[in-house]
């Protein structure tokens, strides 16, 4: 049956959806009811009959209308889908919705008769701007900090310390405690679920507890009990949590300090690819210096393109908006599996709902700055030349190992996709206006870290021994 025989009209809706209005002839919804009986009677198992062989009026008694109709009007209806979305050339991107839902289509079918059947799918929207030239945006401006370079070598000496026991003073910040503590929350004096430990090292440094632990436990003795209140701040993980005061009974068992090593050339050699003090600290400073410009350098991108989604107008189709959540549903499952976290047991169906609703803004934000750049291409004519591809790809190729193992049109795409990225940004620099916005706070740590090159030999006293209690207590 051809699909020149159906009549087809389509209806754009809000939310980026497509109606699509199918009229289907008498003679093509008579042949798909007898096509239901001709696939029924080959599959259907009576007593007393061969299978495949049941009578027409058989299979019809023991089925009924109701049934048979069913079966022909599912059949029909994917299949004039399909040839409607081929006729007119449609690219919907979701499964389509039957308008007024399948029952009622199936009480207005007559086989033999003309149907008018309606659907409606997601499909990619055409998202436009209102302007592309003139945007101003403010960015925070990233500075780089000298201070940083000593906090960071003293990390590095707390991580190459050596760990020595405490007999003849109290507990002191910074010292590691070993404690054993049992915590209830204070208002109904129900046990605060994991926050309690037999024997754990605990830093003594504030922020490694929740508010009032720590300093609780500064200036205990060895053997010392002690009742510390804390209270849970109002942004806690937990939500039973949030805002509850607790009081927590604390044992101070042992007591334990660090001890660091000198601050010359051959802590430099231990803590790093550097012979000298002064080379690790030159090293550092370039990578702080860096770090530091490549941060502004996003910022700037990020006030860019927030300038350029303003401008935006366009409708995100659901079925664009449900792929992206679940696709930064699975960069987070990703990352609790690097952390070793059994995902399958950990994402139960009511977190994986609850993830997906509270990635929703982020998911719609990134699809809104996808487009946005989308939009400032097509508008401007900007486009990636064939020569930079290779020339980049073959860049690329000498930095992969020989064994590595690419697609190499994901990777081409990859390439493609820096480059105009690149582009994109340097257009909107070149064409928008950028002020710094007053710094009102310090700008965040670095991340940048001395290249580890020895572990330190001392008894390793983990910092995050305290990772139960930080999370739970």
């Amino acid at each position: 049956m051809s699909a020149a025989a159906l009549k087809v009209s389509t209806e754009s809706k809000p939310g980026s959806r497509l109606s699509v209005k199918v009229t289907v002839p008498g003679e093509r919804s008579k042949a798909s009811y007898e096509e239901a009986i001709s696939s029924l009677s080959r599959n259907i198992n009576l007593p007393g009959f061969r299978k495949g062989k049941v009578p027409r009026t058989v299979v019809m008694q023991q089925l009924g209308a109701v049934r048979i109709k069913a079966t022909a009007l599912e059949s029909l209806v994917d299949t004039v889908w399909r040839e409607a979305i081929k006729q007119e050339a449609l690219e919907p991107i979701s499964q389509p919705d039957l308008s007024g839902g399948f029952e009622g289509l199936l009480a207005t079918f007559e086989p033999g008769s003309e149907l008018t059947i309606t659907l409606e799918a997601d499909v990619a929207p055409t998202p436009k701007l209102k302007t592309t030239r003139g945007l101003t945006a403010e960015f925070e401006p990233v500075a780089y900090e000298a201070s940083k370079i000593d906090e960071m070598l003293e990390d590095s000496r707390k991580q190459l310390a050596t760990v020595v026991p405490v007999e003849d003073r109290s507990a002191a910040k910074g010292d590691i405690a070993v404690l054993g503590f049992k915590g209830t929350y204070s208002d109904d004096g129900s046990d605060i679920e994991g926050g309690s430990a037999d024997s754990m090292d605990v830093d003594l440094e504030h922020g490694r507890m929740i508010p009032g632990f720590i300093e609780g436990v500064i200036g205990m003795s060895i053997g010392e009990t002690k009742t510390v209140d804390c209270q849970f701040p109002e942004e806690y993980p937990k939500e039973d949590a949030r805002g509850r005061k607790a009081s927590f009974e604390i044992e101070l068992k042992d007591l334990k300090t660090r001890e660091l090593p000198a601050l010359d050339d051959a802590f430099a050699q231990q803590a790093s690819e550097q012979n000298t003090l002064t080379d690790l600290r030159k090293d550092l400073e370039q990578r702080l210096k860096d770090d530091a410009e490549r941060r502004q350098t996003s910022n700037r991108r990020d006030a860019l393109v927030g300038a350029l989604v303003e401008q935006l107008e366009v409708e995100l189709p659901e079925a664009l908006i449900q792929q992206e959540s679940r696709n930064l549903l699975e960069q987070t499952a990703a990352q609790f599996a690097q952390q070793g976290m059994d995902v399958k047991s950990l994402f139960t169906p009511d977190l994986v709902r609850n993830l997906m609703q509270r990635s929703r803004p982020e998911a719609e934000e990134r699809l809104r700055r996808s487009f946005a750049l989308t939009a400032l291409a097509e508008a401007e004519g900007i486009k990636v030349e064939e020569p930079a591809v290779e020339a980049k790809l073959e860049e690329v190729r000498k930095e992969l190992s020989a064994d590595a193992k690419i697609d190499p049109q994901r990777l081409r795409q990859a390439v493609m996709d820096d480059l105009i990225q690149e582009q994109l940004m340097s257009w909107l620099e070149e064409n928008s206006t950028l002020t710094e916005r007053a710094a009102t706070t310090p700008s965040e740590a670095s991340e940048a870290k001395p290249a580890g090159k020895k572990k330190a030999a001392s008894k390793k006293t983990s910092d995050e021994s305290g990772s139960k209690a930080d999370s739970d207590a």
